[in-house]
């Protein structure tokens, strides 16, 4: 599914040419098949790597399969390579990545596309002139439930995870970026209210979460809050991020998919950025409307389009990535705390 969103955007950029997919699952290839007619599908990862046109990989597996394949490709042909987040999905695994962190030869991007949404990039680029010095960014997210993924894997936590590490991996990037630090305290409050309750998959009921709270205290003293609630797709916004310092306020808006806004007569919303000083007469609201290209593209507001355009400069011009190994490693480090946390009942130091 995200794998197609990543094909449909590189469709969109001049010079890219998808020329091969590994896909297992026969329907998922189907689709596939239909907008990158001129892959070469093949039946595993060594078959991938034979081809000898690849200048990069994208990752876009199921999230227990990530770190696998990361390593196949390391030890075959460790091309440029853009890996959907999470990184990793167990605790244990941290030393594998840090191996690979350390030997990977060649750029490593992690796909956190949220930084690319338009009004995101706005926030991040303008929130020093707006806020100035920042102590505090709040992350609202009320969304639509878990998709139905193949075999149903998003289901699990030890698939996915668990949703901290699968849903807002982005949000804990997102932090790290804003305050410039890393996170020391976690705390967070989490349970499955309402949704998968009556599915059953092999005998096993869903032990996903669908919403909770995430408090995050950083070494240079900014705070961080995360609120997630996943039976909120009504939402006029989506995603909400506020960045408050000494002169006031930033935030970003954000929609989600316009294939879920269903309003009989008011239009989707634009995506917004709203700057509030102290002084309310500084008021100002800034629409940033996103190409409809783009939106038909994904579900992510133009960013998964933006994210391939950098990770191609810096292919092209042997530049640095934008997500290193070490900002997804640090994001799943504190999506794994917020885990522990909402589990033991206890705040979580890193």
């Amino acid at each position: 599914m995200m794998g197609q969103e990543h094909i449909r955007n590189l469709n969109l950029m001049d010079g890219s040419n998808i020329a091969g997919i590994f896909e297992p699952d026969g329907n998922m290839r189907q689709d596939a098949a239909t907008i990158a007619p001129n892959a070469k599908f093949v039946s595993s990862i060594q078959e991938l790597l034979e081809i000898k046109s690849l200048d990069c990989i994208v990752i876009a597996s199921p999230n227990h399969c990530h770190l696998s394949q990361f390593e196949e490709i390391f030890k075959t042909r460790p091309l440029p390579l853009m890996i959907e987040k999470p990184l990793f999905t167990n605790p244990a695994d941290k030393a594998r990545i840090s191996y690979l962190l350390k030997h990977y030869p060649a750029p490593v991007w992690v796909a956190m596309e949220y930084r690319y949404m338009p009004p995101i990039a706005y926030l991040l680029d303008n929130m020093e002139a707006a806020a100035g010095n920042i102590s505090m960014v709040s992350i609202k997210e009320h969304r639509f439930p878990f998709l139905s993924k193949v075999n149903n894997w998003n289901r699990f936590n030890q698939n996915s995870g668990g949703t901290f590490v699968e849903k807002c991996c982005h949000f804990f990037d997102l932090m790290r970026l804003i305050t410039k630090s890393e996170a020391k305290l976690v705390m967070a409050l989490a349970g499955q209210a309402t949704n998968h309750k009556d599915e059953i998959y092999d005998g096993k009921v869903p032990d996903i979460d669908d919403h909770g709270y995430v408090l995050i205290e950083f070494e240079n003293g900014m705070k961080g809050m995360l609120e997630l609630c996943m039976f909120a797709e009504g939402s006029r916004f989506q995603e909400e991020i506020s960045v408050i310092g000494e002169f006031g306020k930033i935030e970003a808006l954000v929609p989600g998919p316009g294939r879920f806004w269903q309003h009989p007569v008011l239009p989707a919303p634009l995506p917004q950025v709203i700057i509030s000083p102290r002084s309310s007469e500084g008021l100002r609201i800034i629409d940033l409307p996103v190409d409809e290209a783009l939106l038909a593209a994904g579900d992510h507001n133009g960013a998964t389009f933006y994210q391939h355009m950098r990770f191609a400069e810096a292919i092209t011009n042997k530049s640095n990535v934008d997500v290193t190994l070490q900002d997804g490693s640090a994001a799943v480090r504190i999506a794994f705390a917020a885990q522990q946390s909402a589990s033991e009942g206890r705040a979580i130091k890193l």
